[in-house]
């Protein structure tokens, strides 16, 4: 992987050592990569894994578990407050298409009262939307108006954004390099909109979108298209992108998928992208000759050699 990884100390709001910091753990390895940070500067864990989604490691990681559907917000908010939790955060992934679309997730997953007055004007009154930036925003507003502060994961673990740079041993080519010109201004415009992250590009075309079934179907569907004929991944933060919640991340699950879709290079943005197990992503990428950029905005805009590096 390259060296060049963010890895500045917590905020101020993060640091107060010894604590109790909340977490909603949902899919994946970035919920335990936090823990474990959490762990190691000396905070207790008080985390509420979302069934079906988190990981039981946690249970061997974090000081207090207790496993929750995901609309049992009136049972996490009274979790975190008899473990005495005024700062919390969230990590890891939900399924939203099985979450909304399937009823027997629904059964599973019955909201108690405190979630059905927090959503009650997204999915009963139907007064404003279920974009995953409303949802979120009510979510982290409910716990912020009862004590809770919801800060970034990142705060506690910035060694996981990555910078500017390349992170595989593979480089662009004339071609891929006008395909992620071309497709940047388009994945941000996407972001703005808060439909998906992500985009893939083939030929200065757009080949797919990401929407709510997520990045992993949107990387299938474009090797669906394109066959074993290569693309490009974009994948971006939102112009307006709230670090506490719904960071774009990528992993050695993404670099696999990629190579089974026929797919040959990632471009994320740096310093507002999580890389989890970096090693592993590296790794992966060069053994199957994919090529992995981080760039920004000011990058794309005045740096003409930035895929050279």
């Amino acid at each position: 992987m390259n060296s060049a990884i963010l890895s500045s100390p917590p905020t101020a709001s993060a640091s107060q050592s010894g604590s109790t910091v909340g977490l909603i753990a949902g899919w994946g390895r970035f919920p335990i990569l936090v823990a474990e940070s959490l762990k190691r500067q000396n905070h207790r864990v008080a985390c509420a894994a979302i069934r079906g989604h988190a990981c039981e490691s946690l249970n061997d990681i974090c000081d207090e578990v207790r496993w929750f559907g995901v609309a049992k917000m009136g049972g996490q908010l009274r979790f975190f407050r008899r473990h005495g939790v005024q700062r919390m955060t969230m990590a890891g992934k939900l399924f939203k298409a099985d979450l909304m679309f399937q009823g027997s997730v629904w059964l599973r997953h019955l909201p108690d009262l405190f979630c059905i007055r927090t959503m009650a004007p997204h999915f009963i009154t139907r007064r404003k939307d279920t974009r995953d930036d409303t949802l979120l925003t009510a979510v982290t507003d409910a716990y912020l108006a009862r004590g809770i502060e919801v800060c970034p994961a990142t705060d506690f673990a910035p060694e996981l954004l990555v910078k500017q740079g390349h992170h595989s041993t593979q480089r662009l080519n004339n071609k891929q390099q006008a395909d992620v010109r071309f497709g940047w201004t388009i994945a941000k415009q996407m972001g703005g909109l808060d439909i998906g992250q992500s985009i893939t590009v083939k030929d200065q075309t757009v080949v797919a979108v990401e929407a709510v079934e997520g990045t992993d179907a949107c990387i299938e569907r474009s090797g669906n298209l394109c066959g074993k004929r290569g693309f490009t991944l974009i994948k971006v933060a939102k112009p307006q992108q709230d670090m506490r919640f719904d960071v774009p991340t990528i992993g050695p699950q993404t670099i696999e998928l990629l190579a089974a879709a026929g797919g040959e290079c990632i471009v994320i943005e740096a310093d507002k992208t999580i890389v989890v197990d970096q090693d592993e992503v590296t790794r992966i990428a060069n053994a199957h000759r994919i090529a992995i950029v981080a760039v920004n905005d000011a990058d794309l805009a005045e740096n003409e050699n930035i895929f050279a590096a």
